[in-house]
């Protein structure tokens, strides 16, 4: 069964609590007014350098679905999905991005994450924020940016469902042992427009293991 909290309208602008067992999510629909949110999309769309990764699935090598950008402090590489990816440097306007968010979820991050989702075709298939360089009750902090785009949850063990739809200028906020017990996706969506998504983390160690200094 698949559990839809914001079906209906039930959020307004305040930030709720998803209730799911074995998680820590928190949603705010308007994290960002509008206006706000239509203005980073652009200025984001024109001034970040996306790619299109290539990621590995069963020995063969296929292009992502939507580009990519990864940003943060100097060092911080990051691998997923058989990719290893090397920041580049952090931009004036996410810097400010970072520092607004830092201050109102009261927590810190070293690097971010940017997806292109270029239209309704563009995708991203069904796994974990556990990569071992995070640590093991990972902080992600995911704003959504331009199209809405629906985001499924899937309990690991249970096989549960949550569906969210994310909206432009949403946050997403998902803590504690959310990553370890709960997997996510996003699906293909008919006619949807552009969207971009920005998923703050911090680096805690590297691949061995060590701490990262």
């Amino acid at each position: 069964m698949v559990n839809n909290p914001n079906q209906f309208g039930m959020f307004d602008n305040e930030t709720h609590v998803v209730k799911m067992p074995d998680a820590d999510v928190r949603y705010t629909p308007e994290y960002y007014s509008g206006e706000k949110a239509n203005t980073l999309f652009q200025r984001l769309h024109d001034e970040t350098s996306w790619r299109q990764e290539v990621i590995k699935v069963y020995g063969k090598s296929h292009p992502t679905p939507r580009l990519s950008c990864w940003m943060g402090d100097a060092s911080l590489d990051y691998r997923y999905s058989s990719m290893t990816m090397t920041p580049v440097p952090w931009t004036e306007l996410l810097l400010k991005i970072k520092a607004e968010l830092e201050v109102r979820s009261g927590e810190t991050f070293n690097s971010v994450l940017l997806n292109f989702y270029r239209d309704g075709q563009d995708s991203n298939g069904w796994h974990s924020d556990d990569e071992v360089e995070l640590g093991s009750e990972p902080v992600i902090a995911s704003i959504s940016l331009g199209a809405a785009r629906d985001f499924h949850m899937r309990h690991k063990q249970t096989k549960q469902k949550v569906a969210l739809t994310l909206d432009n200028g949403s946050l997403l906020m998902m803590r504690g042992a959310t990553q370890r017990c709960w997997q996510h996706h996003v699906p293909k969506r008919a006619n949807a427009e552009g969207r971009i998504n920005l998923t703050f983390r911090t680096i805690k160690q590297s691949r061995s293991g060590e701490p990262r200094l």
